[in-house]
């Protein structure tokens, strides 16, 4: 869930310091009434394979390192299974020096209420000059191993799963985390993601398997503010997410199916409110006449207007609101007087009141393509969509101990990364225990849950 260009980004200071931040430290896991004896019931985790996208791979804070792999919701799992007779789990983590991986954001400081996020810069995997030409893509250290059991290709969606040479430098497509899997004896041009699932279940024959694709297919398009990417049609979806079923629930094979949450519960479009901006320019002594002035957006269909809080004013939007003055356009960016007198927020950086409805019925289109497959093949799902709405709206509690600040809010709930997508450790502790609830629902299993105490949300400086 993320795109390739944001690795080689360097995080920056807001502009405008825009977010109160509780401080409060969060706490861990609902007590939780344990079976005594865990038990497998009807479903067999012997051999355990997990297929998916960034979320699958443990990707977190912007980047995928060796303690986010270890950490991701495929890993925790296999460690429950493990209980009722799991084998063992192979990720194709990153190895000694180059732990950090593709690199993560960390938190520096917090300054006047605002948060300071920068990338880290050592023991990172990235191969030296390996820029290639006319793109910014990067190369990562191959994955030298055998029998990687965490098929999760950050930024994949359900629509590329079948372009040969997605591993490659193509004019279809290009992903980094997808080519360090494979071994540099593939041909080029001669595989896709989902030949690779083939390969893996010819080879491990897997007895369970979790599959959670799909949420690139929406993301995408919307963290660009619908200025660029696309919604993936909804044929298109189902004759793809059909293909890759077909290879993993075979005969007695059972598993898992997740949907696709709906993006707007996520803190990369929440955190920042329109109002809270607007009182942020108008209370800025350096711009004349600020009492007057206010938060003016560029929408998706070109238009330029005031934003209201119908819009979504995405994370990085902090970055560039109230910077870019020249002297030929004396008005920073976002700050306007009027629609003819704005230096509007460009539309990348703003979901428009607009672009919201289609993407919220595409995500429930494609969920209901996702429901109806696991109804037909008799697979346990698990609801994101629903889960992240119901903490979001403060149905479902995330309290732990008597703590309370476990939420969807961007750094002082925790359960969310730096990035403001993709969850924290303790977040996909929380996923594992959905997923494990869904389990024992579906198969008469008594899995245990993960301790969630034991793992973090967001680590203040």
């Amino acid at each position: 869930m993320t795109t390739f260009s944001s690795l080689t980004a360097r995080a920056k200071r807001p502009a405008l310091a825009l977010l109160g931040l509780s401080l409060g430290l969060a706490g861990c896991q609902a007590d939780i009434d344990e079976p005594s004896a865990p038990a497998a019931g009807s479903a067999n985790f012997t051999t355990y394979l997990a297929v998916g996208n960034s979320l699958t791979a443990g990707y977190q804070s912007g980047g995928l390192s060796r303690a986010g792999q270890l950490q991701s919701y495929p890993n925790l799992l296999a460690k429950q299974f493990a209980q009722v007779g799991g084998g063992a789990f192979t990720q194709p983590l990153f190895e000694a020096p180059y732990t950090r991986g593709s690199s993560y954001l960390q938190l520096t400081a917090i300054t006047n209420g605002a948060p300071v996020l920068s990338y880290v810069t050592d023991s990172l995997a990235t191969l030296s000059g390996s820029l290639r030409s006319g793109t910014d893509y990067i190369l990562l250290r191959k994955y030298t191993g055998t029998g990687n059991q965490n098929l999760g290709v950050p930024g994949i969606k359900v629509a590329d799963v079948t372009i040969n040479g997605y591993g490659y430098n193509n004019p279809l497509g290009f992903n980094p985390y997808f080519e360090r899997l494979l071994p540099s004896t593939q041909p080029a041009g001669l595989i896709s993601y989902l030949q690779y699932v083939q390969e893996r279940v010819a080879t491990l024959k897997p007895t369970f398997f979790t599959n959670w694709l799909g949420n690139n297919d929406v993301l995408g398009y919307a963290r660009s503010g619908g200025a660029s990417d696309a919604l993936t049609p909804v044929a298109d979806f189902t004759t793809k997410y059909k293909q890759v079923l077909d290879v993993l629930a075979t005969g007695s094979t059972k598993g898992l199916v997740a949907t696709i949450p709906n993006v707007t519960n996520v803190p990369f479009f929440t955190t920042v409110k329109a109002t809270a901006v607007k009182a942020a320019i108008r209370s800025n002594p350096a711009l004349p006449n600020a009492s007057s002035a206010s938060l003016y957006i560029r929408t998706g269909a070109g238009a330029v207007r005031e934003a209201t809080d119908n819009d979504y004013i995405l994370l990085t939007a902090q970055a560039v609101i109230g910077t870019g003055a020249t002297q030929a356009n004396p008005l920073p960016i976002g700050v306007g007087y009027s629609a003819t007198l704005a230096n509007p927020l460009p539309s990348q950086y703003v979901l428009d009141s607009d672009e919201v409805g289609p993407i919220l019925t595409r995500t429930n289109d494609l969920n209901t393509v996702i429901r109806a497959e696991a109804n037909s093949r008799n697979l346990a799902l698990f609801d994101a969509n629903a889960y992240f709405q119901g903490v979001a709206n403060g149905n479902i509690s995330v309290a732990t101990s008597g703590i309370t600040s476990n939420s969807t809010a961007f750094i002082s709930g925790n359960l969310f990364s730096l990035d403001g997508i993709h969850p924290s450790p303790r977040g996909y502790a929380l996923v594992a225990n959905e997923m494990i609830k869904a389990i024992n629902a579906k198969y008469g299993s008594t899995l245990r849950q993960v301790d969630a105490a034991k793992y973090q949300g967001i680590l203040f400086p």
